[in-house]
């Protein structure tokens, strides 16, 4: 028999529930995992050949769940991975992810132009978000980012594999204990030559030009090697396809930037050729990497004595990538590259646009 001191109690308990955000609830009401369920947003070739295959490797996190539009993919998928249908969604459907206490964390693997969407939209349904860079295409779509993130109390991380591997940390602890004394200059190049002419790389509108995909790499060899955020900088982009790279797309991209020591940067990126390496010139000496940002490994020696040299198997540092996130969600503590270092990059990225439309310098 209800009586009206149950009703009012059981009353009151309801509108607590219900005024709780989802995932505060999901937490208070569940205990933690030892593996959280990561779900593919957009299977295309670095979910295909990368993510999902170190997802197979990882110890953090396992692959949970997919999104995509193509329903062929979503069968192989769910064959090759032994996904369950109720962890397969469409766009259409992927609000719908909310409901699925199987995944922890969405992983949103797309064009650049669908980031701030998906990365909103995942953060309301209560999940963790990892973004592969770029962040975004604009500084206010990677601040919208953020702040859905940090409003629905759920963590945001940028794919910066780079910064979870062996050979850049040993690399940028160096230069942080001056071992090659004050830095001065930063040389850094990633470019490669890309026979596509259709990807969304060559399309504007979803983001594409070299400087947002390879220009970021060497934004960030600059601002890791410096320890530093630039201040100004100048730019010049042109392109030697123009029936590809048209209506102001960039091929190629050289880039000059200033930062508060005093030191400088000269950075060059391109679908156009072919080059990788960072070299930072210091007071007392210098830091040679080549190649500096490859999937396997890379090479790297102090001029005054010494190399720094970690190999190991492809797709090794999405692995690591992906199990120092998961890590840091359930031991709550901060990511290596969260929202505010991909927002710092694209704030870079719009005034290397402005410096190379304006033929001057550009304040940052």
């Amino acid at each position: 028999m209800t009586t009206r001191r149950t009703f009012l109690h059981t009353t009151a308990l309801t509108g607590i529930v219900a005024s709780i955000q989802p995932n505060t609830l999901w937490a208070a009401t569940n205990p933690a995992k030892d593996r959280l369920g990561v779900a593919l947003v957009g299977l295309g070739y670095y979910s295909t050949d990368l993510l999902a295959p170190a997802l197979q490797k990882t110890k953090n996190c396992y692959l949970a769940g997919i999104v995509t539009g193509t329903p062929e993919k979503a069968e192989k998928w769910k064959k090759q991975y032994n996904i369950p249908d109720k962890n397969i969604y469409s766009y259409q459907t992927f609000d719908q992810i909310a409901n699925n206490p199987d995944i922890d964390v969405v992983y949103v693997v797309l064009p650049p132009s669908m980031h701030e969407e998906y990365v909103v939209r995942a953060a309301k349904a209560g999940k963790h978000v990892w973004c592969e860079k770029p962040m975004a295409v604009t500084a206010k779509e990677c601040q919208n980012m953020i702040d859905a993130c940090a409003k629905n109390k759920v963590t945001l991380s940028i794919g910066y594999r780079l910064q979870h591997e062996p050979n850049t940390q040993e690399w940028m602890k160096g230069l942080r204990e001056g071992k090659i004394g004050k830095i001065q200059m930063v040389d850094c190049a990633a470019a490669y030559y890309d026979n596509r002419t259709t990807h969304w790389k060559q399309k504007k509108e979803m983001g594409g030009g070299v400087m947002y995909d390879m220009g970021v790499y060497v934004i960030q060899g600059a601002r890791l090697a410096t320890g530093e955020e630039p201040i100004s900088v100048t730019a010049q982009q042109y392109t030697t396809r123009p029936d590809v790279y048209k209506n102001g797309l960039d091929e190629t991209s050289m880039v000059q930037l200033v930062f508060p020591s005093g030191a400088r940067a000269s950075l060059q990126t391109s679908y156009g050729m072919n080059m990788n390496y960072l070299h930072v010139t210091g007071s007392k000496g210098s830091w040679r990497m080549e190649p500096y940002s490859g999937y396997n490994g890379q090479k790297g020696n102090w001029g005054n004595g010494g190399t720094i040299e970690h190999p190991y198997e492809v797709p090794w540092q999405q692995t690591k990538q992906m199990d120092d996130d998961a890590l840091a969600i359930m031991n709550k503590k901060p990511m290596i590259a969260p929202g505010e270092e991909g927002l710092r990059d694209i704030k870079v990225v719009e005034a290397i646009y402005a410096a190379a439309k304006s033929g001057k310098e550009v304040k940052i």
